[in-house]
């Protein structure tokens, strides 16, 4: 198994890519190595000292380090961590992770529309920087969206303004009833 990795926009995650599927359907964010419990590929992640927090996408791996931590040896060992893993025989995931919400008849046509946007517009595009965004909640009088952030995308320093610039004014050009665009934090 050979693993490259990318820097990600956060300094603090950096981007595994193993060279084959890691999650089949869906993804999970496991902010601590005790929600990693279903999955013995992000305990053995977790069991290299220094890492906070794992996220597992389709293909590709992120790893969030401590703030103390280095990359220069951290990368090594959470490398051997993965090829362990693979050669284990574990599974990835003990359990399936929970599907994603789907649209609901009782959804309405704005929360449809940020959807779709999030789904075909921003999704693929913050996967390439080994994060994930959500969709939350939609205030239809105050006409504010707040989404979820997840794995590198989560307490990245350009988070604030990937939201604002960017997935902001594109909600609002698309749909004129969002006003703004806010993290569930």
């Amino acid at each position: 198994m050979f693993i490259q990795t990318e820097d990600t926009p956060n300094p603090a995650t950096l981007k595994f890519l193993p060279g084959a599927p890691v999650m089949q359907t869906g993804v999970v964010d496991f902010e601590t190595a005790d929600a990693a419990q279903t999955s013995p590929l992000a305990t053995m992640i977790f069991g290299v000292g220094g890492v906070e927090r794992v996220f597992l996408g389709a293909d590709f791996i992120s790893v969030t380090k401590a703030a103390e931590a280095d990359w220069r040896t951290l990368k090594i060992k959470v490398i051997a961590a993965i090829v362990d893993h693979d050669q284990s025989g574990l599974p990835i995931v003990a359990q399936s992770p929970e599907a994603a919400p789907t649209d609901s008849e009782a959804d309405s046509d704005i929360i449809k529309q940020i959807k779709e946007l999030l789904d075909f517009r921003v999704r693929p595009a913050v996967a390439r920087d080994g994060g994930d965004i959500t969709f939350h909640s939609f205030e239809p009088d105050t006409g504010i969206v707040r989404l979820n952030m997840r794995g590198s995308c989560a307490g990245c320093p350009s988070s604030t303004m990937t939201l604002k610039a960017g997935i902001e004014n594109m909600f609002r050009h698309f749909i004129p009833e969002v006003s703004r665009v806010e993290q569930v934090i």
